[in-house]
């Protein structure tokens, strides 16, 4: 099963206690601190389109990519207009012409558990970055990793929904499987029946030094990285760490 395939249904009702607004403030403040005031703007992993349509509303103009085609079915349910959705594996990303900045939170990096993949995913949006722009993405911390998902189950119950979220961490390669199993009441069902749904996912923890490399190796220039949702530096017991990286013009480089 695709990542998010049998979730996309109820992702947003299980994610209904995440700040959104505050994350896309946060955001927003990064990418004008940076000089990208509007223009277009590239979601990285944009699920169902809650980060997407919240900088369609700060003024930018949006292209949300996904590999889920369930969870961008979600998206265009929400007020789409004006939002070019594409289906996409990062690791393949064609796009039509080059962004002003591209951005990927809620993790998405992390999907990428091989370093020749990640170095790859950098080239491709080094290469439609407009001469200049900008790159903001967050990653889950090893620590995070190591210390609160792994080897963790994590429950929810609800009086129509529920999820089981078993978490199992490899030290050795730093990767994380998230076995999740959600029960959805059938709306269609008078006895209220559940459906049950199973996917596995993976998650692999890089270091800061892992990422500046990386960024270095893809031709793209290292600005920042923070302690999520600060400007301080990134600390031991740092959950998530946000990086900022810029466009650099290499001789022979293809601008599409």
């Amino acid at each position: 099963m695709s990542a998010y395939s049998g979730f996309a249904e109820v992702y947003d009702k299980f994610m209904d206690n995440v700040p959104y607004d505050e994350w896309t403030d946060y955001l927003v403040g990064l990418l004008k601190e940076n000089g990208v005031e509007g223009g277009l703007v590239a979601d990285l992993g944009c699920g169902t389109g809650n980060v997407t349509g919240r900088l369609k509303a700060a003024g930018y103009d949006m292209i949300g990519v996904d590999n889920s085609a369930e969870m961008l079915q979600v998206a265009l349910e929400k007020d789409s207009e004006d939002i070019l959705y594409l289906c996409q594996d990062m690791r393949e990303l064609d796009l039509y012409g080059t962004v002003r900045a591209f951005v990927c939170i809620c993790d998405g990096m992390n999907y990428i558990l091989e370093k020749e993949d990640l170095v790859k995913v950098f080239k491709l949006i080094n290469n439609y970055l407009d001469t200049g722009g900008i790159f903001i993405f967050d990653l889950n911390t090893v620590y995070k990793y190591e210390k609160i998902l792994g080897e963790q189950t994590i429950a929810e119950n609800r009086e129509n929904m529920s999820f089981i979220w078993d978490n199992y961490y490899d030290s050795s390669e730093r990767i994380n499987e998230y076995d999740l199993t959600i029960y959805l009441e059938d709306s269609e069902d008078e006895q209220r029946r559940f459906l049950r749904f199973d996917e596995i996912h993976y998650q692999k923890g890089y270091t800061i030094e892992e990422i500046k490399e990386t960024l270095e190796e893809a031709g793209m220039e290292f600005i920042a990285v923070y302690d999520a949702f600060s400007k301080n530096p990134p600390k031991e017991d740092s959950e998530r760490l946000y990086f900022i990286a810029r466009e650099k013009y290499q001789e022979g480089k293809t601008y599409r």
